[in-house]
């Protein structure tokens, strides 16, 4: 056998390796907050449909830069450090997001450990998750491994998703949600922690589930989901319990 079939069959391994433990944690999620939990509904949050661009029509110079952008994402799947990455951060889980997140925040994050943090960051991302539904909804826009009919890095979810809008993407609201929590947390990390929240949508892009302006409307409404948190009585309460707890475990460092 030829090294350089060799060292694809590693990758390829490497990969699917990644895939069965993504998929193995996705069934383990923990159970989410009850919509009365959360910090406000959807009909309270920003909505998108008013201020953000609609997705991009097949015949603008936006979706040509959409295509330009999924050619460069398909290309950065040769490295398989990158391409490691991308399939990582395909959970939604508030825990396996956390766990991602804490390299860059500078401490584990976790229920059992931090239930303060943690628990600002599962009611603060999944109330900002709820945003995107509507112009999901109202777009229907065809993720681009449907249109191209091409593969993706996580084969295990292009059929359940298939038919589900690609616009914004949930999963960079997410990430860049879960960054902008953890700054505030611990704004000493915050260039680490949003270069993590950044990179989480690009992720989007480089696995073939999204489009480049699915994840940069997805950021702009998570920064705006992200203001309007900070009108709740609760959720500002949470802050200042989650700040405190960090600046308690910091000293234990």
């Amino acid at each position: 056998m030829k090294l350089s079939s060799v060292i694809n069959t590693n990758r390829m391994m490497r990969l699917w390796t990644a895939v069965a433990f993504v998929v193995c944690s996705m069934t383990a999620q923990a159970q989410d907050p009850t919509p009365s939990e959360l910090y406000f509904n959807k009909t309270e949050l920003p909505n998108g449909l008013v201020f953000l661009p609609p997705a991009p029509d097949s015949t603008s110079t936006q979706y040509l830069y959409d295509i330009s952008q999924y050619v460069w994402g398909k290309s950065k799947r040769q490295d398989s450090l990158r391409a490691q990455q991308a399939i990582r951060e395909v959970v939604i889980d508030i825990g396996e997001m956390a766990r991602e997140f804490s390299p860059a925040f500078g401490m584990e994050i976790s229920k059992e450990k931090t239930p303060a943090i943690f628990k600002v960051l599962n009611l603060g991302v999944i109330t900002m998750r709820l945003s995107a539904s509507k112009l999901k909804t109202t777009y229907k826009r065809r993720r681009p491994y449907v249109v191209f009919s091409e593969p993706t890095l996580i084969p295990a979810e292009e059929e359940e998703l298939r038919n589900t809008g690609s616009y914004p993407s949930g999963h960079t609201l997410r990430g860049w949600g879960m960054a902008l929590l953890l700054s505030e947390i611990n704004p000493d990390a915050q260039d680490e922690i949003l270069k993590k929240g950044y990179e989480w949508g690009v992720s989007r892009v480089i696995a073939g589930y999204h489009w480049q302006s699915d994840t940069d409307a997805s950021r702009l409404l998570a920064s705006a989901c992200y203001a309007r948190l900070h009108t709740s009585e609760d959720f500002l309460e949470d802050m200042v319990a989650a700040r405190k707890e960090f600046a308690e475990k910091r000293k234990d460092h």
